[in-house]
C-alpha cells in the first residue's frame, strides 16, 4: 500500500515541471516554404515573426508576415504540451496552427497560404 501511494505522489510530482516548463515566451522569426496556395513559389521570400506566450496550458500566438498586419491565435495545449487551432488571416483566410511546447522541444507550424515552421526559441 505505502508503495502503491509513493509511486502515486512521485508521479504526480513528476508531471507538475513539466507545464512550469513550459510556462514563458517563446519568438521566431524566418521565412515560408512550401509551394502555398495554387503552387506559389514566393513563399520563400515571405519572412515571417512568430511570437507564443503560455501560461500553463494557455497558449498565446501573435505572428506577422513583414508588410502585413499582424493576426493572433489562441489555444489549449494537452498535458505533452501539443495545441491545434485556427487563425483567420486577411480576406477570410484561414491558417491551420499545430505545435507542441515542452520541455524536450518548442515549434509551431503555421499552414495556409503559405507554410511556416517555426522553432521557436524561449525569450
Amino acid at each position: 500500500m505505502r508503495f502503491a501511494l509513493a509511486l502515486v505522489a512521485t508521479a504526480a510530482a513528476l508531471s507538475l515541471p513539466a507545464l512550469a516548463q513550459t510556462t514563458g515566451s517563446y519568438t521566431w522569426t524566418g521565412y515560408g516554404s512550401g509551394g502555398g496556395v495554387g503552387g506559389s513559389t514566393n513563399c520563400s521570400s515571405y519572412k515571417m515573426k512568430i511570437d507564443v506566450t503560455v501560461s500553463g496550458t494557455a497558449v498565446k500566438g501573435l505572428f506577422q508576415q513583414q508588410g502585413r498586419p499582424q493576426r493572433h491565435f489562441e489555444a489549449t495545449a494537452d498535458a505533452n504540451g501539443a495545441f491545434r487551432t485556427k487563425a483567420q488571416v486577411g480576406d477570410g483566410g484561414v491558417m491551420d496552427v499545430k505545435g507542441t511546447i515542452n520541455a524536450s522541444t518548442a515549434g509551431v507550424v503555421l499552414d495556409g497560404y503559405c507554410k511556416f515552421d517555426a522553432k521557436l526559441k524561449k525569450i
